[in-house]
């Protein structure tokens, strides 16, 4: 366990070493591929995982025969997660379903192991001292103690792990739903002798109690039974009786060790021991059913024989009316206190058992309910002799929707007029609740990560280890039921409220690969709504109101926001993947992309305000200092006349691509999108310059107009802000006022679609850089260790990235061209093309693997460079394929 597997592989002592190490080496995190390969650890899983499969498949022939056992037929598998606090590797990672049979293995959650009962994190999971201990346990019972070898069969190393690791709780969780003890073979009311079950949950044979060591039997007449103390006395439960009126279940809960400290039977018929019974009438012993939870600490004593509370229960019990057929009386049995060996016993021992009906105790929380407690806590009251258990279910997975869950005792049998009414009184009921009603548990159990207790229970927030309405979730992921057993002695005041804190960070865990995803698709849609308005001759828009536009209800929305939803669901149905939950699955993919929205919207807001703060100081900057230009002028010649300034001002495109391109190939790819980042913001601050530079003339412009009240000032020099890199660049042209005028706004006009356009791209490729981050940290701190060049898949995406970046870098590349002999011109827009990579980034998200983004920036790229040098090529032979708007402007 450990890395990024956490699975142990017990193999069969003479398995050959080659076929072990087959296994373990896929598990290897050196091996790991290309980013671009590797999206995900749920993709490297995924590798590992189709490894592990083709180890347990059958050799055929191709007529069909059977050639030879899986390689690893010998080998068993158990996979341990480590709960909810595991936040490196989830328990849908670590399943083991439709990967290693039933028969060889299955996966655990640490929460749910005997002994163990706590939630850890990936790396500290081996320095679990109870996690340690319990599977050290494990191992030493795999070792045959009569020759000293480990056992080799492998249906008996998987019992031994099941009844070491497993809790005893159902797998599935269906005590209310189905009889948990094995068939009883009942011939006219008699239980055949010898049966499976006889042997199977009785106590060792070292334990013996003699019958005379029992006190006088009790007769419990309610169908509630307390045990206040270890008072050597045997309780008689008719099950006709007090199961009557459809109270067939039985629950039981004790702090008692199971067999030594009580032992439950069920009998035929009442008698005062075994041997009094024909022997054909057996009694069924079903102590060992008892199931060990973990229990709170021990009550405060203040001096021996005082207790202040009572104790929290460790062990529980429960029989189905399946379980109970054949059989009229069950009875607990309390060993006397001097009766407990190897251990003292409990400073204070209880017992509560109930027949009940689960009906009562069933209560169903919607996802409206739980969305409302947000706002409001959903609280209900619990009268005295409610169910032991109550069966609460989710229709919101808790690994989604965590609930802080609160219970209050409300009064325990005590009438309230024998104390005061003031705050005094008030406390002392309080403490004699404690000391009369055991503290409440919960067992919440999940489809994916399996049972999380949850001892002592007051106010605790319920969290299962979960991945609901995913792409690749099951069926029953979105649902979470909660059995809560509380004192029926007791009246509770519960209340449920959503954790708004708990549940934001769940959400963020669970689906930021989703929402980085849908984040790329939706700069995608934004590109595309761009360069539509282009091609449509019409003002390319700014990128938050493109963003905007495509929230429009109801064809755009519907469009782009829950067509891909529905094709991944068509997706599953033709490759016959599980079908995940569809309800859960559109709603929370829909929250996904609106949150994606949302991220955009802010990271673009912030962007754009950066930049017009920006340009607003250099262009305040740039009036205040055209004073003081003529002191600078020769000084500044000087600096534009040098070899190295008039190269680089000559072509800055070619030399940022340059340099980028080097850093992707020799230095990491991170490095080379930074500085085409970096590219796009100049050109984005130059670009907003040059239009509140504009902005100004044409106001300055048309107040003198207006003040001089003369439109035609012929023969005066008028002059137009053409910006070449800087702002005080102007080109003089002597025109009419009014066609001058014009001439400003349209220069204005076009320097604002232009950075409208390339602020689209920054916040593109500033997404696609930020998804290198984790990986450009890693090589920092490589660094003086031992570099390597960077895969070349990941070198190569990069690169048309880059190129996307500087053949689309001005708005007029918006077409692509197909010449074809005979046709004078077939176009496919980039319109298009971004359209197609939104959808191809959304379900990237879906299937939680958002690197695959760089695909379609990287196709884009490559087709736009091999369309600009068909383009070139096509003027150089005098044909014209490029297209013009009708507004065209210099730019």
């Amino acid at each position: 366990m450990g890395g990024f597997v956490a699975r142990a592989a017990i193999v069969h002592p003479h398995l050959r070493k080659s076929a072990v190490e087959t296994v373990l080496t896929l598990s290897s995190p050196h091996q790991s591929p290309p980013l671009a390969l590797q999206p995900s650890l749920g993709q490297y899983y995924a590798r590992v995982n189709h490894e592990w499969r083709k180890g347990y498949e059958v050799q055929t022939s191709s007529s069909g025969h059977h050639l030879s056992d899986p390689l690893l037929s010998h080998v068993v598998v158990v996979s341990i997660s480590g709960g909810y606090h595991d936040y490196q590797v989830r328990s849908n990672l670590q399943s083991l379903d439709g990967i290693v049979p039933p028969t060889h293995g299955f996966m655990i959650s640490s929460t749910s192991m005997k002994n163990v009962w706590l939630s850890m994190e990936h790396q500290v999971i081996l320095w679990c001292n109870q996690l340690v201990v319990q599977v050290s346990h494990t191992l030493l019972s795999l070792i045959d103690q009569g020759t000293g070898q480990p056992i080799s069969d492998v249906r008996k190393r998987l019992a031994i792990f099941t009844k070491m690791l497993h809790s005893g709780i159902p797998p599935n969780f269906n005590w209310l739903k189905q009889p948990q003890l094995p068939h009883i073979p009942i011939v006219d009311g008699e239980a055949e002798s010898g049966s499976q079950a006889h042997r199977l949950y009785s106590c060792p044979n070292n334990i013996h109690w003699s019958d005379d060591a029992l006190e006088r039997d009790l007769y419990i007449e309610t169908p509630t039974v307390t045990v206040l103390a270890m008072d050597g006395r045997r309780r008689w439960l008719d099950i006709e009786k007090l199961g009557s009126n459809g109270k067939n279940h039985f629950v039981f809960v004790t702090n008692l060790s199971p067999c030594s400290g009580v032992r439950l039977h069920l009998w035929p018929e009442k008698g005062t021991s075994v041997s009094t019974l024909p022997i054909n009438k057996w009694v069924l012993e079903v102590t060992s059913k008892m199931v060990q939870i973990p229990s709170g600490p021990a009550p405060r004593q203040v001096e021996p024989g005082t207790q202040t509370e009572q104790a929290p229960p460790s062990a529980v019990f429960w029989l189905h009316p399946e379980d109970m057929r054949g059989f009229r009386y069950l009875t607990i049995s309390v060993a006397p206190r001097l009766a407990v060996s190897g251990r003292p016993p409990p400073a204070t021992s209880m017992g509560v058992g109930q027949f009940f009906k689960p009906e009562d105790g069933e209560t169903a929380l919607s996802s409206g309910s739980l969305i409302r407690s947000m706002f409001s806590l959903q609280e209900m009251i619990l009268n005295e002799d409610h169910p032991l258990a109550l069966n609460l279910s989710f229709s919101v997975s808790l690994g989604l929707m965590p609930v802080t869950l609160s219970v209050k005792t409300t009064g325990c049998g005590i009438r309230k007029s024998e104390f005061t009414a003031d705050e005094t009184g008030e406390m002392e009921i309080d403490r004699l609740c404690k000391l009369r009603c055991f503290p409440p548990v919960a067992l919440a159990w999940d489809v994916t990560s399996g049972l999380h207790i949850f001892p002592n229970l007051f106010s605790e927030t319920i969290l299962v280890d979960s991945s609901p309405a995913l792409w690749t979730s099951s069926q029953g992921s979105e649902k979470t039921n909660v059995i809560l057993l509380i004192d029926p002695h007791c009246s509770y005041k519960t209340s449920i409220g959503v954790n708004v804190t708990a549940a934001a960070k769940r959400f963020s865990l669970l689906y930021f690969p989703q929402i980085t995803g849908f984040a790329i698709a939706v700069v995608f849609f934004a590109l595309m709504r761009q360069a539509r308005q282009w091609e449509l001759d019409l003002p390319i828009p700014s990128l938050i109101t493109a963003v905007e536009s495509n929230l429009w209800m109801p064809l755009p929305f519907l469009c782009l926001a829950l067509l891909p939803i529905l094709f991944a669901l068509v997706v599953s149905c033709l490759i016959s993947l599980p079908l995940p939950p569809a309800i859960s699955f559109i709603s929370v993919s829909t929250i996904c992309y609106l949150c994606a929205n949302g991220v955009v919207a802010v990271l673009i807001s912030a962007s754009q305000l950066l930049f017009y703060v920006s340009a607003s100081l250099h262009v305040f900057i740039k009036k205040r200092s055209q004073t003081r230009e003529h002191n600078f002028s020769s000084l500044f010649t000087a600096f534009l006349s040098s070899k190295v300034v008039r190269i680089m001002r000559f072509n800055p495109l070619f030399d940022m691509t340059l340099v980028s391109l080097t850093l992707v190939c020799f230095a990491h790819p991170a490095l080379g999108l930074l500085l085409l980042v970096i590219s796009h913001a100049v050109c984005c601050h130059n670009s907003l310059s040059s239009f509140l530079m504009a902005s100004f003339h044409s106001h300055t412009q048309t107040k003198e107009l207006i003040e001089s009240g003369n439109r035609r000032q012929s023969g005066s020099e008028q002059f137009i802000p053409q910006y070449d890199g800087e702002i005080n660049s102007h080109v003089p042209q002597k025109e009419s006022s009014s066609s001058n005028l014009d001439s400003v706004k349209s220069y204005g006009d076009t320097q604002l679609e232009i950075f409208n356009h390339r602020h689209g791209l920054l916040v593109l490729h500033l997404l696609a850089m930020l998804m290198f981050v984790p990986s450009l940290i890693a090589w920092i701190q490589r660094m003086g260790i031992g570099q390597s060049l960077p895969w070349f898949l990941d070198s190569v995406l990069c690169i048309g990235v880059l190129l996307h970046g500087v053949c689309d870098s001005k708005p007029e590349f918006n077409f692509f061209f197909f010449p074809f002999p005979g046709i004078q011109r077939w176009e496919i827009n980039l319109s298009f093309g971004y359209l197609l990579g939104g959808y191809f980034s959304y379900i990237c998200g879906l299937a939680l693997a958002p690197y695959r983004t760089f695909y379609p920036m990287a196709a884009i790229g490559f087709i736009s460079c091999a369309f600009r040098i068909i383009e070139k090529r096509s003027r150089e032979k005098g044909e014209m394929y490029h297209h013009r708007r009708k507004h065209s402007h210099k730019h």
